[in-house]
């Protein structure tokens, strides 16, 4: 597993803290290994990682019937009691928010947009092959 990359803290702490709600922060790479997270079980962010990877992955694939789409940008699903919230954040990177029914949508993917923008060449995660940075 990836350790947490100590100067994650302060970027995640920044959108907790301004998008009222927010239960998990979770900066994974496409292949579902967690990076960082900001509140929430670390066992529970790893389960979240896993199961983002295979959400980009159907949002990918979606995509593909789509003339002329790009890349994912952003997935919302309303749930029971909250949202989920996956970005793309960089290269072979992904930002995902869990939020209770008090966060805004427009406010939050706003927030989160600014995150990856202002420091989207630090959630970068480099491609593997067989477990091994390649």
């Amino acid at each position: 597993m990836i350790q947490q990359r100590a100067n994650f803290d302060w970027m995640l702490k920044q959108l907790n803290d301004g998008v009222p709600g927010i239960e998990m922060i979770v900066v994974l790479s496409a292949d579902g290994l967690r990076i960082a997270r900001y509140g929430g079980d670390p066992d529970a962010a790893d389960r979240v990682a896993a199961a983002c990877a295979g959400m980009q992955s159907l949002a990918g694939a979606i995509i593909q019937e789509i003339p002329g789409a790009g890349d994912m940008k952003l997935v919302v699903i309303e749930i029971d009691g909250g949202y989920f919230y996956l970005m793309n954040a960089g290269a072979n990177a992904y930002l995902a928010v869990l939020a209770d029914v008090t966060c805004e949508p427009g406010r939050m993917s706003g927030m989160m947009r600014d995150l990856v923008v202002r420091i989207g060449a630090h959630l970068t995660s480099p491609p593997r092959r067989n477990g091994q940075t390649v």
